[in-house]
């Protein structure tokens, strides 16, 4: 199995920046396709940003385009968000994912084999 472990979320003001990152166990995180999604209290899980397994290619959400980089250091067994510009309504749990064996990418939670437990972004005003 998979183990994915989030870290780097914390309370911000608007305006601020954080890096989450997501450690991988396993030998197969570099030809994983990767992801991260976001979900608020009485929301959706929701699409924020995937990579390909060679990091060659990314899509994001219309909604942090510009503000978020995803990226990853296979040699690390570790992917990246970097959020900057964050406001209110960033505020989540922002959980990664992987899709193992796969060239792809996903946008949708259901196409995803394997989940970390998330870490706490905050946003004040």
């Amino acid at each position: 199995q998979v183990q994915l472990v989030e870290s780097g979320g914390g309370l911000v003001q608007a305006g601020g920046s954080l890096r989450l990152s997501c450690a991988a166990s396993g030998r197969t995180f570099s030809n994983s396709a990767m992801g991260w999604f976001r979900q608020a209290p009485g929301r959706e899980r929701e699409f924020v940003a995937a990579i390909s397994w060679g990091g060659a290619s990314t899509y994001y959400a219309d909604s942090v385009k510009g503000r978020f980089t995803i990226s990853r250091d296979n040699a690390k067994n570790t992917l990246y968000l970097q959020v900057n510009s964050l406001k209110p309504e960033d505020t989540a749990v922002y959980y990664c994912a992987a899709k193992l064996s796969s060239r792809n990418l996903y946008v949708s939670p259901r196409d995803y084999d394997y989940w970390g437990q998330g870490t706490q972004v905050t946003v004040s005003s």
